[in-house]
């Protein structure tokens, strides 16, 4: 167990060292060399030592066991938001990125392939409609080759009073979020299953899919979510048997553009979580390339809730 926080980074797993999926750059590595270093007990023996004593054995497991290095990792929504920070992170990682999204990505094609070092393709896509999906799907494979993970990202929200609601929007809500990311996950399975080596499925649910979201009325929305939520599981254990682990997300308040736009309700964003501040794009990047890598082969039927504690509750009101 390491007793105290460990500044350090795994240069071998970046193609492009220094690029952050949001954009910062990286500083130099640093080496921890004094008697202060933080302790760290080896995974394979008793005794402690100083970390910056790990053995180049041990360095060169924890690389393997984060990096995504040739595989491919398609991702829904993949163009814009949260989406196009998780393609970046997979790319960030070693993997090639298949983005499926209605619109096309706010980064160009050629300058994340400039950026991140990895193939990256864009095919547009409805998941609203089963001949779209499939068709992407597809074209993923016979440009990439195949699929080794997936990310269904694809979604749209509603805050709206509950008696207000109406039966198109609310259906539509459920066709996208819920339906398109279920077929996603099932085609991504699907090729998976045929390939026979495993795999890794992440959904993106929401801190709705766990309570009421304080100022916003989102009900067919915490619907939407908690079916994904309860998808991940349910699929976990039936796909286990093929060595695929399916997961979910639940992001909090997270700084985005979209969430940018909503300015009556920055302090609730900000002030809201227990932890006193807005989530960032890269608190989710990191969640989920833990679940995409080896490092959680016994990870699964898990839901990860990125919330600054929210989904808790609070004491103070």
């Amino acid at each position: 167990m390491i007793q105290t926080h460990l500044a350090f980074r795994t240069p071998g797993m970046l193609p492009r060292p220094g690029v952050l999926p949001t954009g910062r750059k990286l500083s130099a590595p640093r080496r921890i060399l004094s008697k202060h270093a933080p302790i760290a007990r080896h995974p394979f023996s008793t005794g402690f030592y100083r970390f910056s004593n790990i053995s180049t054995t041990t360095r060169e497991l924890i690389e393997s066991k984060l990096s995504l290095s040739g595989r491919v990792t398609v991702i829904t929504g993949g163009s814009r938001g949260i989406g196009l920070t998780l393609a970046k992170t997979a790319a960030a990682l070693g993997s090639h990125v298949a983005i499926l999204d209605v619109h096309e990505p706010e980064t160009s094609v050629a300058k994340l392939e400039r950026d991140y070092g990895s193939r990256f393709i864009f095919h547009r896509m409805d998941v609203t409609s089963k001949d779209s999906m499939e068709l992407a799907f597809d074209k993923v494979i016979e440009d990439l080759g195949k699929v080794d993970n997936c990310i269904t990202c694809a979604g749209i929200a509603l805050d709206k009073p509950f008696l207000e609601h109406t039966w198109e929007e609310s259906r539509r809500i459920l066709d996208i979020n819920v339906l398109g990311s279920f077929f996603s996950a099932q085609l991504a399975a699907k090729q998976m299953v045929n390939q026979g080596n495993g795999g890794s499925i992440v959904m993106i649910a929401s801190i709705a899919a766990h309570c009421a979201i304080p100022a916003q009325r989102v009900s067919i929305y915490g619907a939407s979510k908690a079916a994904i939520k309860l998808l991940g599981k349910t699929l976990a254990v039936e796909m286990a048997p093929f060595n695929i682990r399916v997961n979910t997300i639940s992001p909090g308040f997270i700084a985005t553009k979209m969430s940018a736009q909503f300015t009556d309700l920055q302090e609730v964003f900000r002030t809201a979580p227990p932890m006193g501040r807005i989530g960032q794009p890269e608190d989710l990047a990191f969640a989920v390339g833990y679940l995409l890598g080896d490092g959680a082969s016994y990870t699964t039927g898990t839901d990860i809730a990125v919330t600054g504690g929210l989904h808790n509750g609070r004491i103070e009101i």
